[in-house]
């Protein structure tokens, strides 16, 4: 009888940071997907919750501040094979910023940019199904609002 390792699953958040029909991305510093276009996110630390990551990322990579509570969930993403490094399972966040929301790139960002929401093109990971979702919620009405 043949016994397989436990597989070692990973958490990490991202952030869908809309600002007027524009989101958020990174071009991302290093592998996997160097180059490419990404939503910001990261690990979620010992800890933190993935809402609190979620915040933290997002102001490491891109110097965007919002409060944890600010960001509404979107999904959890955890197909077996949506990164290439082994398996990771995202908590996926929306938050919706003010027009004169200004990104630096920071961190493992080589650079940001506003991308539109409804055409923000090939996103690394699955990236471009996390947009979608958020897309369709502010579509439908479902505004990621901060929380009171």
């Amino acid at each position: 009888m043949t016994e397989t390792m436990p597989e070692m699953i990973r958490y990490t958040a991202d952030v869908v940071c809309i600002r007027g029909g524009d989101v958020l991305v990174i071009e991302r510093g290093w592998p996997p997907h160097q180059g490419r276009l990404a939503l910001p996110g990261g690990h979620v630390d010992a800890g933190e919750t993935s809402r609190q990551a979620a915040a933290r990322e997002l102001l490491e990579e891109t110097g965007v501040s919002i409060p944890a509570d600010a960001l509404v969930l979107v999904g959890v993403y955890d197909a077996p094979q949506r990164d290439p490094r082994g398996r990771y399972v995202t908590a996926a966040y929306a938050a919706v910023v003010p027009d004169n929301t200004i990104a630096t790139a920071g961190d493992d960002a080589a650079a940001v940019r506003w991308v539109p929401l409804d055409a923000p093109g090939s996103l690394a990971f699955d990236h471009s199904e996390i947009v979608r979702a958020a897309w369709r919620r502010q579509c439908t009405g479902h505004h990621p609002t901060p929380r009171p």
